[in-house]
């Protein structure tokens, strides 16, 4: 059985920064693409941000030249990088990985979120 924990959330002031990480556990055969997703109260989850396994990254709009996604393939690991904070970055960051666990089918995996909270 495959999971996917965050960790790193917290609070941080304004233009503060933060790294959230995701590690990914089980009998693992391939990741493919991994990503980070956050929801606000009351909104629906976003993206932020995409890591391929050919190491290309993309990301919102809204967090392009603040938010840095990385991974340690080795580690089946990937990382946020925030810096920059804004209140409007409060949300529970998600992480998600495209994965095919051993003896099993390709398929999509969620980490139960960690809270990212940005207030002075």
């Amino acid at each position: 059985q495959v999971q996917l924990v965050e960790s790193g959330g917290g609070l941080v002031q304004p233009g503060g920064s933060l790294g959230l990480s995701c590690a990914a556990s089980g009998n693992i055969l391939r990741i493919y693409s991994m990503s980070w997703y956050r929801q606000a109260p009351g909104k629906q989850r976003e993206w932020v941000a995409t890591i391929a396994d050919s190491g290309i990254r993309t990301y919102a709009d809204s967090v392009k030249g603040r938010f840095t996604i990385s991974r340690d393939s080795a580690k089946n690991t990937q990382y946020l990088q925030m810096n920059s904070l804004k209140p409007e970055d409060t949300a529970v960051y998600y992480c998600k990985a495209d994965i095919i666990p051993s003896g099993s089918y390709r398929q999509l995996q969620w980490g139960q979120g960690t809270q990212v909270t940005v207030s002075s």
